[in-house]
């Protein structure tokens, strides 16, 4: 292990808990709610409960809930992997797919209520890439926030769930090859120690690095770099997806989202001649994989003098339309666009990451006590291009998945977790100016933007890590200060998507290299990163 700070963790004031869970999305909290009956709970979240992605989805979750022939977890398995582009373990996917509809039933048993039909049944839409209509929605385009409300409303209720807000975790504690807790900075600026028989983190994706994203300001990928640092293997980190359809006015991070789902209903997309183009691109139009419709987007775009393509709806009245997606309607006419009179402006924006840290089916990390859940998660459900609306369905199944896992942990560890014993030097780190260390993490949104999109090269690739080699020599060693702390698991995240980027010599799913633009079957393997920044090694594993 290779701490970011330098600590004696003999000198920091010690928590106990019997399971430490770090994020508090879909999969944090879904995990939390189960283990509660196995002993006590600790949830670090590093803002307030509801400031993660989760909050933030609109277009539903997918799950298989109509009847044959309707639809079938065969069918839905069959989706999922065609859009995986030949990675998604097939294993990881049946598991996903026929687990998937009890986790929705058991979410509605904990209070979420999904938009109906007048009989009762849930409404179900289609998006991009089903060949069924299996997602179901809240209040419209308010799924996330749904799902939030309803998670963390009993999180804050359970007696034996103690949920820690403003508490940005650093590290974890390894000693011994054993995770045994982590290390985190609370509201008030003090370094303190958890212990836990296993520790569970949740901590979503890595939208920070992008300079337009639809990820909240959050998500700056610190599961990921803390789990390397603790020798946690990671997989799939070349996989980075890009939303096709981004709202283009207003701020770029967080980018308002214009869901799938809009598409699946049958909006049409115009460039900027006023024409449709998707069918020139890929046979089913608008409902092409994500990574199609975007790439597709973004050429549009460069062959104009526009800096956006328009998604048309207009044959929908505004009743219609704002009953179907009210948050969606209301945000644009707030920005003066009216979506049943005149096309909305989209364009992509990174959205979601489909590697992460290495884990089994059951969550388990090749670091003992070590587990992750959800998006900063990998089991290769998802491989190179996530299916639209399988998000918030891998964090509740897998979420849930990782109970089992962590419960045994507790059970191989049923004794007194010892006093930490490892020590660092204590050594002071520089503190730099807010100012310096905004200016050094736009640098890095711009570079990864650039040169680690939607289109990648070499020559981008390589330029990309220069400039991120130069941010680590400054800024990877932080004050212990949230804003350094950050930004150095930033660089540290960016770094390895860039490796990954660079040993993958093909275009598949989200990954496009220009100067290899071919998909190709000997590159039909994950990408295992393991070891450490001065001696990385990347490893061709098999898809299960």
């Amino acid at each position: 292990m290779i701490p970011l700070l330098p600590l004696d963790l003999s000198q920091l004031p010690v928590r106990d808990f019997d399971f430490l869970i770090i994020g508090s999305g879909v999969a944090g909290l879904s995990c939390a709610l189960e283990l509660v009956e196995h002993g006590s709970v600790a949830v670090l979240t590093k803002e307030e409960i509801h400031d993660g992605s989760t909050q933030w989805a609109q277009g539903g979750i997918a799950a298989v809930l109509a009847p044959e022939p309707l639809d079938s977890p065969k069918l839905h398995q069959s989706d999922t992997e065609k859009a995986g582009a030949g990675l998604s373990d097939p294993s990881a996917v049946k598991i996903l797919v026929r687990e998937g509809p009890q986790r929705i039933r058991e979410l509605i048993a904990r209070g979420a209520h999904f938009d109906t039909e007048a009989n009762g049944d849930l409404k179900l839409t289609r998006e991009a890439a089903h060949r069924a209509r299996r997602i179901v929605h809240a209040q419209g385009d308010s799924t996330g926030k749904e799902v939030q409300r309803s998670l963390s409303e009993l999180a804050f209720e359970a007696p034996d769930i103690e949920v820690l807000e403003n508490h940005l975790t650093v590290d974890f504690w390894v000693e011994s090859g054993r995770c045994r807790g982590a290390i985190s900075l609370d509201e008030g600026g003090n370094l303190v120690l958890f212990r836990a028989k296993a520790t569970i983190t949740a901590t979503g994706g890595v939208g920070a690095l992008y300079k337009v994203t639809t990820n909240p300001p959050v998500l700056t990928g610190d599961g990921m770099a803390m789990a390397f640092r603790a020798g946690a293997h990671l997989m799939d980190m070349e996989f980075v997806q890009f939303h096709p359809t981004a709202f283009a006015l207003g701020p770029s991070n967080p980018k308002f989202l214009i869901s799938e789902a809009v598409r699946g209903e049958g909006a049409l997309l115009l460039n900027a001649r006023g024409e449709r183009f998707m069918p020139r691109y890929h046979p089913d139009a608008e409902l092409a994989p994500r990574d199609v419709v975007a790439r597709a987007i973004a050429s549009e775009i460069l062959a104009s003098d526009s800096d956006f393509v328009t998604l048309d709806l207009t044959q929908n009245t505004a009743q219609q339309i704002a009953a179907r997606f009210p948050t969606i309607y209301s945000t644009c006419v707030a920005y003066g666009i009216d979506p049943a009179s005149q096309p909305i402006p989209v364009s992509p924006a990174e959205h979601y990451m489909m590697g992460g840290i290495r884990t089994d089916l059951d969550g388990a990390t090749n670091v003992s006590g070590l587990l992750a859940c959800g998006e900063c998660a990998c089991t290769g459900v998802h491989g190179a291009n996530r299916l639209a609306s399988n998000s918030m369905l891998e964090g509740l199944v897998f979420g849930i998945r990782t109970v089992r896992a962590a419960v045994e942990c507790l059970k191989n560890n049923a004794e007194e977790i010892a006093p930490p014993q490892t020590a660092g030097n204590g050594a002071t780190r520089p503190d730099f100016p807010a100012e310096t260390l905004q200016n050094a993490k736009s640098r890095l949104q711009d570079a990864m933007w650039k040169g680690v999109g939607l289109v990648r090269d070499e020559a981008g690739l390589q330029n990309t890590l220069r400039i991120l080699n130069g941010l680590y020599a400054q800024f990877g060693h932080p004050a212990p200060r949230r804003e350094a702390i950050e930004l150095a698991n930033m660089i540290e995240c960016a770094w390895l998507i860039t490796r990954a980027a660079l040993d993958r010599k093909e275009s598949r799913g989200a990954h496009f290299r220009r100067d290899f633009p071919d998909l190709c079957e000997e590159w039909q393997h994950h990408l295992v990163l393991s070891g450490e920044r001065d001696n990385l090694v990347i490893t061709p594993v098999e898809v299960k």
